[in-house]
């Protein structure tokens, strides 16, 4: 973390830490006995020429947004590619550069699996779907089950190289899609892109109180680096569909179910044709905490909206359709 002098001591630093950036860190007096020594004795000092690269780059980027999640599982990724789209269908030149380095999901949402990097005069090109221009450590991996067992540093150093290697062009929105949690990933994105401006982040979260738990760690971790929260998206609120995609079923006494989707069809067609026209919901989580919304104003952060689990857009993830759907509209 930063002190008041803007160095950076680590949380379990001796008091007196001369800072990790320091001539004299891992070799001060008060460096004897922390257990960081050894690692500030070693590391590079000064500031990291790739700043500089790093800042040329994003000198073409108007805007930066980082989606955030405390939870793995809630939809965040499919958040950050239908962002994506829905700015790309504003007019507006967008990225989506996915630094989930262990469980890179964009390639597949958006029927990329496969594709390749390559490398032009200018850097690595972005793999492009429709204008969307995407980056992902999936698209490096020979084989999409292959494991990803990389430790902090290697970590950091593809992310970095994502960042100062990758030609995005002229870019109204990079939109960045972080795996869940506070760790390497996130110190790492917010410590290389600090002096080139980070516009905020967006937390998306469940409505359930074991997610929203996580969530107030993800706005604590935006206060203490100095990013503003856009603003949080409770996901999967809820269960959104037309009457007329359910299965029905009739329990049986032993147990088993008969599914009579037909005749229940045909009874509202003949009975009630009014009825097909409907959309039915149905809460899926548990929101008598007040979900998101309630989270939002006890932490002062802006709450953005609701978006119901969609039958359909679950579908158009799997079958590696990036679509906008109106659900997706907070």
């Amino acid at each position: 973390m930063e002190n008041g002098n803007h160095k950076e001591v680590p949380d379990n630093a001796n008091e007196h830490c001369p800072g990790t950036e320091a001539e004299d860190a891992g070799k001060a007096d008060a460096c004897a006995g922390c257990p960081n020594q050894e690692a500030c004795a070693t590391a590079p000092k000064g500031p990291d020429p790739d700043l500089v690269a790093i800042a040329e780059r994003m000198a073409t980027v108007k805007h930066k947004i980082l989606i955030l999640s405390g939870k793995g599982g809630v939809g965040k990724s499919t958040f950050s590619a239908q962002l994506s789209f829905a700015l790309a269908a504003m007019d507006h030149q967008v990225g989506l550069l996915d630094i989930d380095i262990c469980g890179p999901s964009i390639p597949k949402m958006l029927g990329l699996e496969g594709q390749e990097i390559h490398q032009s005069n200018l850097g690595w090109s972005p793999v492009y779907v429709d204008s969307i221009g995407v980056m992902s450590i999936g698209f490096m991996l020979p084989d999409p089950d292959d494991a990803v067992i990389w430790r902090g540093p290697r970590k950091n150093g593809i992310i970095k190289q994502f960042l100062k290697d990758v030609y995005w062009g002229e870019l109204d929105f990079l939109v960045v899609d972080a795996p869940p949690g506070t760790s390497d990933e996130h110190i790492s994105i917010v410590q290389f892109l600090k002096e080139t401006g980070i516009d905020g982040a967006i937390i998306v979260t469940t409505p359930q109180q074991v997610s929203l738990i996580d969530v107030r760690k993800e706005v604590s971790f935006c206060k203490k680096v100095g990013i503003p929260v856009l603003g949080v998206v409770e996901n999967m609120s809820g269960l959104s569909q037309p009457v007329t995609d359910f299965k029905y079923v009739r329990q049986l006494k032993n147990g088993e179910q008969e599914d009579v989707t037909e005749w229940a069809l045909k009874v509202m067609r003949e009975k009630a044709p009014e009825l097909l026209d409907l959309v039915a919901c149905s809460e899926v989580f548990d929101s008598s905490g007040g979900g998101a919304a309630r989270m939002c104003v006890e932490m002062g952060v802006p709450f953005l909206g609701k978006v119901p689990l969609d039958p359909k857009l679950c579908k158009a993830a799997e079958e590696e359709n990036g679509v906008v759907l109106s659900s997706f509209i907070i």
